[in-house]
């Protein structure tokens, strides 16, 4: 199995050095004993104090003042084939940087989709968008490790296209059924007919986007 470098990376941050290593510990051990057992994926955790000290074959994580976005805590992209992720420092911090480091390694580039029925009756077959912590983002859902808050994420079996007896749906069991959107969250998915991105909220609506 081909293992993925994660650099976790302060630039023009206030968070000092020892905090960025307990952090990177943390995300270390959930990607190890939570999330690569149940989606089939390996990948180390490293903290740098600058990028300059990142190798070239890691993915960064920049945890920076100031992201650039004030609609955002943090979020992937991809450039040049490389992923990357920003997160905005603040109290929370870990929480963000877990969120997109779990979304990063289930869809390194952003763009990975699974077919299936949407959840608006009129749109039949669609495809969702794999954004493994959106539809759970929400703290309440939350789980430590090493006294660190740390996302939840849902499972492969999310996206099943009908609820089974005894299949965990997230990994602390906060989501119940295939495609349950709990407070705070959200899933987006592709319509082709309309060829419009969808979002289903977590307050039961739905808008195109």
């Amino acid at each position: 199995m081909l293992t993925r470098h994660v650099a976790l990376v302060s630039d023009d941050s206030s968070i000092t050095n020892s905090e960025l290593v307990a952090v990177a510990g943390a995300l270390q051990k959930q990607v190890t004993r939570d999330f690569g057992p149940i989606w089939g994926i390996q990948a180390d955790v490293s903290a740098f104090e600058k990028l300059e000290d990142m190798p070239l074959d890691y993915w960064p994580i920049i945890i920076k003042d100031d992201i650039g976005d004030p609609n955002a805590a943090g979020y992937h992209e991809d450039q040049h084939g490389q992923p990357f992720s920003l997160v905005q420092f603040s109290e929370g911090w870990h929480l963000t940087a877990s969120h997109e480091l779990l979304e990063m390694l289930g869809d390194p580039f952003g763009r990975r989709l699974v077919a299936g029925q949407s959840p608006v009756a009129t749109q039949g077959r669609v495809k969702f968008l794999v954004e493994v912590c959106d539809p759970c983002e929400a703290e309440q859902f939350a789980y430590t490790v090493n006294g660190i808050t740390v996302s939840d994420f849902y499972t492969p079996h999310y996206l099943d296209p009908v609820a089974s007896a005894g299949v965990r749906y997230s990994y602390t069991g906060a989501i119940k059924e295939p495609r349950q959107v709990l407070k705070g969250g959200y899933l987006s998915w592709y319509d082709p007919s309309s060829r419009q991105w969808w979002q289903r909220t977590w307050f039961g609506g739905y808008k195109g986007r």
